[in-house]
């Protein structure tokens, strides 16, 4: 499974944005600092975490037990299943039931964890430890845990997009192999659809933006947008690379058939969670999606053999071909906590130790968040899964910026796909303007 599930994320993104919203208010700036304890002293740590399938549980428990055994002084109380409202109010009231420790699906909100307080600095931890993340974590991994110059959370595994392609529908069609730039996936999209009367018998790929991950984002991080300038301003409307994104999408979804076309196939498809996924049943050729998604469909037993490359690129930056979309799960300390001290090494001894982070992705089957965990020859996993380590080491890869406001300008971004995609907006340059001034309104608004 992955790290996160991104389209239920951003959905509950105004919700936990407004619950911050509180989280702010109530605090101003850090918290006093719990810093003050002793590590060496026997103590026990509450760690809360969202995994809830019984073989993620087991694996955060056998990742805490490898770190009680290294500090047998330290107990941690490990409680799962925690959504980030739950932790949310757990941080604003603080109390002696509340975690040390917390970790969240939820990348996008790191601006609000950070700007709010509810999560401490770690970066003098890292000053103390003689760690540097620059060159412990990989770049846009780095990029997704800090905000304004606050480095309030750590990566714990991480996810990175790819491209997965049906090899044997491939060969069938006389197609060499997967296409590393969007004119080349656009051209081999075609020639992978297969149409039966109004609807299709083959799909190539499924370019809408309800298409399970094929979100805006997903799509635009190949392109490389900024979304902000250095004054904290939306780009959206004069980076090239956004409009670039989605005329390419665009293009995409009205050369495989249009809008409602591929809707209306795209309502009788499987569930994106189970077994009967339109790309582990053949009906559609090439699946935009995580690193979890091998291990699912290689579990449904499909018909034809699967093959995982890379997104393509723009055409006239070919040559950063290998990069990816990057996001993943963080952990950070909670600033209400009176036992930091032992809470940075439980987080240390998690997100840098390289056998804990290695054990942690071989059982979780998500990406090594660290560089020496990703070049580790003690991970085990199917071959094809070295495209996502690629992916996640790639000094291009890209991830969404944090905002002080959480995900919510990821969402105003989404709602311009969705209507310049239908057609109900024709003029795409005037909603990019419109949605940027919405962006900065917004976060006019929560600062």
């Amino acid at each position: 499974m992955p790290a996160r599930i991104p389209e239920a994320a951003r959905k509950a993104a105004f919700a936990l944005t407004a619950s911050l919203a509180l989280l702010a208010t109530a605090c101003t700036g850090q918290a006093p600092s719990g810093a003050g304890d002793d590590a060496s002293k026997e103590t026990t740590l509450t760690f809360w975490h969202a995994w809830s399938a019984p073989g993620e549980v087991k694996a955060v428990k056998d990742l805490v037990a490898g770190f009680e055994r290294t500090h047998p002084g330290i107990h941690v109380d490990v409680v799962g299943n925690m959504t980030d409202d739950k932790i949310n109010q757990a941080l604003r009231a603080g109390g002696s039931k509340a975690p040390d420790v917390v970790s969240s699906f939820t990348t996008s909100n790191v601006g609000r964890f950070c700007s709010s307080g509810a999560l401490v600095d770690l970066d003098p931890f890292f000053e103390k430890a003689g760690i540097d993340p620059e060159a412990t974590f990989p770049k846009a991994m780095n990029e997704y845990t800090r905000f304004e110059g606050d480095r309030c959370a750590v990566p714990l595994l991480g996810d990175a997009y790819g491209l997965y392609y049906n090899r044997t529908a491939f060969e069938k069609a006389g197609i060499s192999g997967p296409p590393k730039t969007w004119s080349e996936f656009e051209a081999v999209a075609k020639k992978l659809t297969i149409p039966r009367g109004d609807t299709y018998r083959q799909l190539g790929f499924m370019p809408n933006y309800h298409g399970w991950e094929t979100t805006t984002e997903h799509y635009l991080g190949q392109f490389s947008p900024t979304y902000f300038d250095r004054d904290g301003r939306s780009t959206i409307a004069t980076d090239p690379a956004v409009e670039a994104g989605f005329v390419l999408q665009k293009r995409l979804v009205d050369s495989l058939g249009g809008y409602r076309k591929l809707e209306r196939y795209r309502a009788g498809l499987g569930d994106e969670w189970g077994t009967e996924h339109p790309f582990h049943t053949g009906q559609v050729a090439m699946q935009l999606d995580g690193e979890w998604r091998l291990g699912m469909a290689l579990d449904s037993e499909p018909a034809f053999e699967i093959g995982v490359a890379p997104l393509p690129v723009p055409d006239d930056r070919a040559d950063r071909y290998g990069k990816g979309y990057i996001t993943g799960t963080i952990a950070g300390i909670a600033a209400t906590s009176r036992k930091q001290n032992a809470a940075w090494e439980l987080v240390k001894y998690m997100t840098t130790d390289t056998d804990a982070v290695v054990g942690f992705s071989n059982a979780i089957h998500n990406v090594p968040s660290t560089l020496a965990a990703l070049k580790s020859p003690k991970l085990t996993y199917d071959p094809r899964f070295k495209t996502f380590l690629d992916i996640a080491a790639h000094p291009d890869s890209t991830t969404s910026p944090a905002s002080v406001n959480g995900g919510v300008y990821l969402t105003t971004v989404q709602q311009l796909g969705y209507d310049y995609e239908s057609g109900r907006l024709k003029d795409l340059k005037a909603g990019l303007k419109k949605a940027a001034a919405q962006i900065d309104t917004d976060i006019a608004q929560a600062r």
